[in-house]
């Protein structure tokens, strides 16, 4: 005759003394099965003394035996069933937690130390714990604060009835529920559950990646802050500048200004030279008044063939612009306009940060 107690720490078997105590082993087995000690709390644990459970209120003050289920109120509490020779002579030890003398409802105890002999002929004690040893040491290592409640919930998640000798009630059916009842949650109580893991993160795999790209890419935006590689940290390239590479060295700043102004006003068209020879590295950075201008640009002007040469358009990557505006300007709100001026100066390939390059109009 035994019942399993599925528990947040782990799973016990209890062999229960049903020849001894007759009365208070049908009422745990009863209990278990209208499913009464799901979810119910451990809230009295006593470092290598009692670990003690049963009331659904998980106050330590609720709880009916199965008779009050039953047969009413006045059938709540039973007697107490004391053996001399039945006693709290080791741990895994399942006896009533009375509220005195014949004063049995629901709550129980396991008890976590050894030779209790003061608990003995004064609690019943209706089974043991025949396997789950090891369970019941991590329920009495449990942290609880000045009143013995764990400061995590401990909680019986399930009871399996395996093994009943008694003759269930007639009346038994109709107080078996479909399924658990809901876990009752003290008002306030600030108590972390048991399935609460520290750090848990229920993000999917694709949105923690994301996730850590973007931290190393402002890791890596704070460090080229500090070298002096980007104005600011949170610096963006500006939304109106295209990059434009593959020309044909023979083509000049005026051409592509030309070229461009159909979509919008220009407001910078600078072509990257060599700074010692002044011949033109075949890319180029052209900016416009609107978003828009560039944007149309960039869709009518890819694969366009100009002075023999297929070149390629692009958003532009590089905020060297935005450095010019800060050292002209001294004004980060100036830089974060993305309003950029007419004078020449170089850019930079995408990716690349500055660029030292002097270009021409």
């Amino acid at each position: 005759m035994a019942v399993l107690l599925e528990t947040s720490k782990g799973d016990l078997v209890v062999d229960l003394y049903t020849e001894e105590c007759p009365v208070a082993s049908k009422n745990f087995l009863k209990l278990c099965k209208i499913k009464y000690y799901n979810d119910v709390l451990f809230h009295n644990i006593q470092k290598d003394f009692i670990a003690q459970t049963g009331d659904p209120t998980g106050t330590g003050r609720g709880g009916t035996s199965i008779y009050g289920v039953l047969y009413g109120d006045q059938a709540r509490l039973f007697d107490d069933e004391l053996h001399p020779h039945i006693r709290h002579k080791k741990k895994g030890m399942v006896g009533m937690a009375s509220g005195g003398k014949d004063c049995n409802a629901s709550q129980f105890y396991i008890t976590t130390g050894d030779e209790l002999d003061s608990l003995d002929e004064k609690r019943t004690l209706f089974g043991e714990v025949s396997e789950g040893m090891d369970v019941v040491e991590k329920i009495n290592e449990a942290f609880v604060d000045d009143n013995g409640r764990p400061l995590q919930n401990i909680r019986i998640r399930h009871t399996i009835v395996l093994d009943d000798p008694f003759e269930d009630p007639p009346q038994l059916a109709e107080h078996i529920p479909e399924k658990s009842p809901e876990p009752v949650i003290v008002e306030g109580d600030t108590r972390l559950e048991d399935d609460w893991a520290p750090n848990q993160d229920t993000r999917s795999l694709e949105e923690i990646e994301e996730s850590n790209r973007k931290k190393e890419a402002q890791a890596r935006a704070v460090v080229l802050e500090m070298i002096g590689d980007l104005p600011e940290a949170d610096s963006k390239p500006p939304t109106n500048m295209l990059f434009v590479c593959k020309l044909n060295q023979a083509t000049t700043e005026e051409d592509l200004e030309i070229i461009f102004s159909r979509f919008g006003i220009v407001t910078s068209c600078d072509i990257i030279r060599d700074f010692k020879t002044g011949d033109s590295l075949s890319y180029a950075f052209i900016g416009f008044d609107t978003d828009k201008a560039s944007e149309e640009a960039y869709f009518k002007m890819n694969n366009v063939l100009i002075d023999d040469r297929r070149i390629k358009v692009d958003f532009s990557q590089s905020v060297s612009h935005l450095w010019r505006q800060f050292k002209v300007r001294g004004n980060t709100a100036d830089a974060a306009s993305g309003q950029l001026a007419n004078s020449g100066g170089g850019g930079g390939p995408p990716g690349v940060p500055g660029g030292g390059f002097s270009g021409g109009r």
